[in-house]
């Protein structure tokens, strides 16, 4: 019998759930659309911040995350703001990594760890152990093998990224990775993100699905997947989990593309209408459009406010006795 190496076996389970997946992202119509939002991208990310740091005991807050992302003072622990800090660095790396460099990963670690770690970007010189209260759980590989156990690790991924799924690769590396614990700090919030950066580079929607929000979400199943794992000496019960987290994350931005497809349509076909009233009418005003549009004031004023940004149309004159002017087709 073939012993595959890192320990694991394919469950028909494990099959069922992948092929789930890629049945969901194979539907080209819920993300084809999804570069035409960057600013989803942006939100996503911060999500993906600010739910791995929490899981890390990070206190700042979803709406602090993104306050110190956008350069605002926030109120909190050093640490705490220096952690989001550099995970926004990070994540914004995760496009120019190769997901198959150790070397590559210890930069982006080295970035994480950030004025956190003495050591960053560095493999721990000491042993490690997991504590449940005084009782010992776990106990991470001597720090002498982490070199070579990193090597061979990273050895596999490149042979097995032709044969193996990378829902399923990327799975097995962040199981791994964590039971190697190959640093002094930051191995969690790397092994999530080092996960993303694999998948995000086989299928590019997984820049837009934040999986971090959907671990968080299930924290405690988590690492109880990875103790189990580690007492049973293979990563088949966290492959399993890591699924179906991947296919929750995956029905969640099936869900927001479809929203914001939808309101991005609404909004196109009420500034197309806008434009038709304007042709018909140069000195038409707002609340007459509102009138003729069934819309509120303000739906209207929304709307020509984005129209003017775009340049599409323009006021020539006072707002009472002014005409709308057209400079290009919407």
């Amino acid at each position: 019998m073939e012993i595959n190496y890192p320990p694991y076996t394919i469950t028909d389970k494990m099959l069922n759930l992948a092929t789930k997946i890629m049945e969901k992202i194979g539907e080209a119509n819920y993300f084809e659309s999804l570069n035409r939002f960057p600013e989803l991208r942006r939100k996503t990310r911060i999500k993906s911040i600010h739910s791995s740091l929490a899981i890390e005991n990070n206190q700042l807050s979803l709406f602090q995350v993104e306050a110190v992302i956008n350069g605002k003072t926030v109120i909190g622990e050093q640490k705490d703001i220096q952690e989001v800090k550099n995970a926004y660095k990070a994540y914004e790396e995760i496009d120019n990594v190769n997901p198959y460099s150790v070397e590559d990963l210890k930069k982006i670690q080295g970035i994480l760890t950030f004025a956190i770690e003495d050591d960053s970007g560095k493999y721990r010189n000491h042993g490690e152990a997991v504590y449940d209260g005084n009782v010992q759980i776990f106990m991470a590989p001597p720090h002498t093998m982490v070199p070579t156990l990193m090597d061979n690790l990273f050895n596999w991924m490149n042979k097995a990224k032709e044969n193996v799924n990378p829902l399923i690769l990327s799975s097995i590396f962040h199981y791994e990775f964590v039971f190697i614990h190959p640093f002094s700090d930051g191995n969690g919030r790397t092994a999530r993100l080092w996960q993303t950066a694999i998948l995000a580079h086989w299928k590019d929607l997984f820049k837009y699905i934040p999986i971090e929000s959907i671990i968080r979400k299930h924290q405690e199943e988590y690492y109880t997947a990875i103790q189990n794992c580690n007492n049973a000496g293979d990563s088949n019960e966290f492959i399993e989990f890591m699924l179906k987290v991947i296919d929750e994350a995956v029905d969640g931005m099936i869900l927001t593309s479809n929203q914001e497809t939808t309101q991005k349509t609404t909004q196109k076909t009420t500034q197309e209408k806008i434009i038709d009233l304007i042709k018909k009418n140069p000195s038409i005003t707002q609340v007459e459009m509102a009138k003729a549009l069934d819309l509120t004031r303000d739906g209207i004023s929304y709307n020509i406010k984005v129209l003017k940004e775009k340049g599409i149309i323009e006021r020539v004159g006072s707002t009472k006795n002014g005409i709308w002017k057209i400079n290009m087709a919407e």
